[in-house]
């Protein structure tokens, strides 16, 4: 990972794109926003975030018309994006495109962010996986759409679990402990018991990382930023932490 100023903002970008020329990505966090102290990107009202999607495009010296991001729910719904699209896609957890010039973004605050490119066929991907998304394998979903749709192989596509919340702070309930089991073979190595019956700490980078290579991808294909968002709160909104009002960070990744 590194961390560099883009603009006026402070981003991250994984290690493993570097050397790819054709694609830009970032991942946004805290520091250097001037519209607030709770950078939001979709809502009810375009007040709520137009101001910080300006802010963003000029950070990528790029213009606002040209990034699209989805009106998140916790599903495992797919989109496959086009300059045809609105900027705000409603009902969806996943964005991909082979189109050059769109950003397509997610926005997070400690749920998991993922972004793929497969470098043969030239499609990208950003995906929002919380629990809900992590359990119904929304980056399995994703990666079979871009087979499906472009051709992709999976094991040509690049991919980058960015900044959420860890394993020693993401305590779930029952329910979800037996989601997690359901679906997962690998259960035992992703849920830490708690002190709290019924309940378990659980490992979204790890789970996400299983989903991936389920996928077909190959492990030496995955960067795992290993940034926790609950811990740093310097840089990071956390919805435990701070409550869900608090803002959002974006992943966002580019075809030039």
């Amino acid at each position: 990972m590194r961390k560099l100023i883009q603009g006026r903002l402070s981003v991250f970008k994984f290690e493993n794109f570097k050397k790819y020329k054709d694609i830009t990505h970032f991942i946004t966090t805290k520091e250097g926003w001037v519209s607030g102290r709770k950078s939001r990107f979709t809502g009810d009202r375009e007040s709520e975030y137009s101001e910080f999607r300006k802010e963003l495009a000029i950070s990528c010296e790029s213009d606002a018309s040209q990034f699209v991001f989805p009106r998140q729910t916790h599903s495992d719904h797919v989109v496959v994006v086009t300059s045809e699209n609105e900027n705000t896609i409603t009902d969806t957890d996943a964005l991909i495109t082979s189109e050059p010039g769109l950003f397509i973004c997610v926005q997070t605050a400690d749920c998991v962010p993922i972004l793929l490119y497969d470098p043969q066929k030239k499609v990208v991907a950003a995906i929002h996986a919380g629990w809900k998304g992590t359990i119904s394998k929304i980056a399995l979903k994703t990666v079979q759409k871009m087979t499906a749709q472009f051709g992709c192989q999976p094991a040509d596509i690049v991919a980058g679990i960015g900044p959420s919340i860890h394993m020693h702070a993401y305590e779930i309930g029952p329910e979800v402990v037996e989601a997690v089991r359901d679906n997962f073979s690998n259960s035992s190595a992703l849920l830490k018991p708690s002190m709290n019956s019924g309940r378990a700490y659980f490992d979204l980078w790890e789970a996400n990382q299983t989903v991936l290579i389920e996928a077909g991808i190959p492990e030496e294909n995955i960067e795992v930023m290993g940034l926790c968002s609950f811990e740093h709160a310097d840089l990071f909104y956390s919805a435990r932490r701070d409550g869900a009002d608090t803002g959002r960070m974006v992943s966002g990744i580019r075809l030039s």
